[in-house]
């Protein structure tokens, strides 16, 4: 790792700092930044515009992103955990998720050009997309659901890539970001009916267990599908890219976490309530056949538009690492658009390939939290932060104790990477029998 200057962390009001110890004079440096940092460019006469998002815009798109699919894993997390460990780690593993997601704003803000992890490993070292199967997958489930497995999974897979695909075509999030209210109404409206139904016909008679008994592998594979649940950061440095004013990021943080954390308890308290120990994931499925049938038909926005956002991310990074400081990010030549085109199709199909090859919903998300949530929504924060404030850990009390802390981020990550990895890849082998790219119905 590089030692950053010590200017470039102090500023000349070292004394000023703001409640998670950070230099409030870093605030400032976007404005002062020379205009080539900016990912996009100079956008005074260009013919695409990428930084057009007000702060709520961009938390609309955030919320559509993180709480989409992420909470319909949740209820069968609880059963496995028990209530009260599944409520601690929702609420705590949602307020560290905070903290870290505001250290990735600091980290922005003082490198206004890093438009991606991979900026941000390069300003480390000194030289995604794991959201886009994930809704593939979904896109499949919801349809065997919906059809009675009236035809093969590949196909309702392929239907869904092609979906996903058109609809992640624009090349700004601003066109992207109307679509997420409708999302956000969608996922909404689809754990409503589905609590509400649940209540109704009670499967699990309400019966709920403070913890159970459970062996290290399960257990450990519930965990990482609450942490996926908050793993939206992956994208936090390109919507703040093309957000119009980037200090309003603390908002749409705040917007966004506020947001996910109350639903994510709501919706998974309730619904494990009146479920039991065999509540289903995705939650969804855990009503009547004609109530999963309704709340699957009501969730198709939020299946294929927090896809979209995902995979439009995911098209964007390798977009602007390929014409970044050229006059093809901001014009509608056949190159530009050709380019977006093909990128987004290329990584649809990548998408569709990876969710064919784990059609469990559970263990997909727990090896997307191995892979990519462990570090990116925990681990490379807590890196962040002590890259930072390099050479300043002790100065106060403060400073050490933020210190421990982003240490102990750290280790969260590499222990979520390490265990994720092992019980994914356990359930993986254990449960898959060979049903990949298969025509069975996918779980």
């Amino acid at each position: 790792m590089m030692k950053p200057s010590q200017d470039s962390i102090q500023g000349p009001g070292t004394d000023k700092h703001d409640d998670f110890g950070h230099d409030n004079e870093k605030y400032q440096h976007y404005d002062n930044a020379p205009e080539y940092e900016d990912p996009f460019g100079d956008e005074q006469f260009a013919e695409v515009k990428y930084r057009t998002l007000h702060w709520w815009q961009c938390g609309m798109i955030m919320i559509a992103e993180t709480i989409s699919l992420g909470i319909l894993s949740l209820p069968s997390a609880v059963a496995t955990l028990g209530m009260a460990p599944a409520v601690i780690l929702i609420v705590g593993l949602g307020g560290l998720a905070t903290y870290t997601g505001y250290v990735i704003g600091q980290f922005k803000l003082q490198y206004p050009h890093v438009h991606s992890m991979a900026d941000a490993g390069e300003v480390l070292l000194g030289a995604l997309w794991a959201g886009a199967f994930r809704h593939i997958l979904t896109f499949s489930v919801m349809m065997n659901t919906l059809t009675d497995h009236g035809t093969c999974s590949i196909v309702f897979g392929v239907v869904g890539l092609v979906v996903s695909f058109v609809f992640a075509l624009p090349r700004t999030l601003r066109k992207v970001s109307w679509f997420s209210f409708a999302s956000f109404a969608s996922i909404v409206a689809a754990v409503l009916i589905t609590m509400i139904a649940i209540a109704i016909q009670r499967p699990g008679k309400g019966q709920v267990d403070a913890t159970t008994k459970t062996n290290l592998a399960n257990g450990f594979l519930a965990v990482t599908n609450i942490v996926f649940a908050y793993a939206g950061h992956v994208a936090f440095f390109g919507f703040i890219s093309e957000m119009q004013i980037p200090t309003d990021y603390p908002k749409t943080l705040y917007l966004l976490q506020g947001t996910d954390t109350s639903m994510y308890l709501v919706a998974a308290v309730v619904i494990y309530y009146y479920g039991g120990k065999d509540v289903k994931s995705p939650a969804l499925s855990s009503t009547s056949s004609v109530t999963a049938k309704l709340a699957y038909g009501i969730a198709i926005p939020t299946i294929v538009i927090a896809g979209v956002i995902n995979g439009h991310v995911a098209a964007k990074y390798i977009y602007v690492r390929l014409f970044r400081g050229t006059d093809h990010m901001q014009k509608r030549s056949l190159l530009s658009i050709g380019s977006w085109v093909a990128i987004t199709f290329v990584l649809w199909v990548i998408a569709w390939i990876i969710a064919e090859a784990i059609p469990v919903f559970n263990n997909l998300l727990s090896l997307i939290t191995a892979l990519f949530a462990s570090w990116f929504t925990y681990g490379l924060s807590g890196i962040f932060w002590l890259f930072l404030n390099w050479g300043r850990y002790t100065l106060s009390w403060r400073k050490a104790s933020l210190t421990v802390l982003n240490l102990v981020i750290v280790g969260i990550g590499g222990c979520l990477c390490g265990m994720g990895l092992w019980v994914s890849g356990k359930a993986i082998h254990d449960g898959s029998s060979g049903a990949s790219f298969s025509c069975a119905a996918s779980e």
